[in-house]
């Protein structure tokens, strides 16, 4: 029997050869959506897919199975056994699902995606959904082969993607509780907000100027301008691989807060990707844990960091330094500001107390697609009839501001959506374990101090990678698992004062 880690080189080999194959198609897919001229979308399209089906073809070669029982049968260290683990999963993926459906669906969303680009913009919801029928077709039969492997759910097995170990039935529990008391909560806040006194900064805010403060910023939370970059895009989003991360954010002359917040959040991600460990990067065990995880990254950058008074005070001179110097600019008036809490259409742009409902009106409708308790062409009344049950605003007819907003559907990426309040519950977590163990944070930050902060997440979760399962990573890092009490506790506290 074999011993030791050389059971594990074969893998090695070739998921070193995948990792340098997604590390292209990461770059090929930033470039599709930041710099790409249009009329260079169907040869883009075609090279992914022919990407795709190659990537396919390597983790579907029949003998990687002789190497996974070769491995499984070795006497691995417990850290080799993890990233075995990690390994088989991925491949056992792969394997559940043909060749034909990997092509179909890449040319599908990419077509989709790009389409949708000027779309939304046209508010073209029936020429959008010519090409969207397709990918939910292609994301129905993903869903049924992999929830026959599995014994899961439709929608569970394309959660997991996401969401690795995570069931529906506990997303619904936990977004079912969300329910009962946010609505309340919004509207609590929104009477208390009607009686503070708010300064609005005066526009215009020149792009390059937007610019220049984010970078700033950016370099204030440790981003790595060696090893990444930051571009336009239509939808903010972080890209590329490790050693070379992309975010994008998008800006607006009339305004300056969402695209700062969202360049904040985008570094969130990026600063986990530019800290995994890098003997392990080629791996599926040195990727980060799930998406919930890494949105708890960027929401651990936007919402709990960029929106405490402590980080506003911090920033407001290089506001001023960049924007110019006025009253809307103190600090003060700037947590005011940045608080402000509206119900709005657009998710991107929402406030922390409103964003859960956005969510959970995509986890529901998409959810509801997947199975086929509702079809494509259903959406548009089902979103309205959500957003006026859970932020009572009006989006009838207006699909720019409604059910076409968001990259994923366009782009097949159903059950990615509950990894975001997933990531808000989790980054609530980790900063009440902060708070215990240092006392002093807000004053620290206050005065430029990060460390608190940005060396609790280093040591506790990017350095972590997938070593653990996402219970586990988090058990470790809090001393419990997800407990959202600790969400609808911060909430309170930030915006009622309770």
């Amino acid at each position: 029997m074999t011993t030791h880690a050389s059971a594990l080189t074969p893998l090695h080999t070739t998921f070193k050869r995948l990792h340098n194959f997604a590390h292209l198609a990461s770059i090929a897919g930033w470039d599709q959506a930041a710099m790409m001229p249009s009329k260079g979308n169907e040869a883009r399209a075609a090279a992914m897919a022919e990407l795709q089906v190659l990537m396919h073809q390597t983790l579907t070669n029949p003998a990687l199975k002789a190497q996974f029982d070769a491995a499984q049968n070795a006497n691995l260290a417990e850290s080799d056994q993890a990233s075995l683990n990690e390994m088989r999963r991925e491949w056992a993926l792969v394997n559940r699902l043909p060749q034909d459906l990997v092509e179909a669906q890449s040319l599908a969303s990419a077509r989709c995606e790009h389409a949708w680009r000027t779309q939304r913009k046209a508010n073209d919801w029936q020429g959008f959904l010519g090409n969207f029928k397709e990918v939910v077709t292609l994301a129905r039969r993903e869903a049924k082969l992999l929830a026959e492997a599995t014994g899961s759910t439709p929608y569970e097995a394309l959660m997991d993607k996401f969401e690795p170990g995570m069931r529906e039935s506990a997303i619904t529990q936990l977004f079912g509780d969300v329910k009962t008391w946010l609505p309340d909560l919004i509207s609590k806040v929104i009477a208390k907000q009607e009686s503070e006194v708010v300064a609005q900064a005066v526009g215009p805010f020149p792009i390059d100027k937007q610019r220049a403060l984010g970078v700033e910023v950016m370099g204030l939370l440790g981003f790595d301008f060696e090893g990444g970059r930051l571009d336009i895009s239509t939808h903010p989003f972080c890209g590329g691989v490790p050693q070379d991360v992309r975010i994008t954010t998008r800006y607006n002359e009339a305004t300056f807060a969402p695209s700062l917040m969202g360049i904040i959040h985008e570094t969130g991600h990026a600063r986990y990707e530019q800290r995994l460990p890098r003997d392990t990067l080629h791996l599926p065990v040195g990727r980060a844990r799930s998406m919930g995880i890494h949105e708890s990254q960027s929401l651990s950058f936007e919402m709990q960091l960029a929106r405490n008074p402590a980080f506003l005070t911090l920033i407001a001179p290089l506001v001023k330094k960049h924007l110019g110097d006025q009253d809307a600019f103190d600090a003060d008036n700037l947590a005011r500001m940045i608080t402000r809490v509206k119900r709005g259409f657009i998710r991107v742009d929402a406030d922390e107390l409103t964003y859960p409902a956005h969510v959970i009106l995509r986890f529901d409708i998409e959810r509801a697609l997947i199975s086929g308790e509702i079809e494509a062409e259903d959406i548009p009344a089902l979103w309205t009839a959500k957003m006026q049950d859970y932020l009572g605003v009006d989006v009838a007819g207006d699909f720019d501001k409604g059910c076409m907003q968001d990259i994923h559907w366009p782009a097949g990426m159903f059950g990615y959506f509950p990894s975001y309040t997933l990531g808000a519950m989790y980054a609530a977590q980790y900063f009440a374990t902060i708070r215990t163990l240092h006392p002093d944070m807000d004053t620290r930050i206050a005065s430029g101090d990060l460390s608190p902060v940005l060396d609790w997440l280093d040591t506790n979760i990017w350095s972590q990678a997938s070593r653990w399962s996402t219970d586990a990573l988090v058990t470790r890092a809090t001393g419990e698992p997800l407990n959202a009490s600790h969400f609808r506790k911060h909430l309170e506290t930030r915006y009622l004062g309770a």
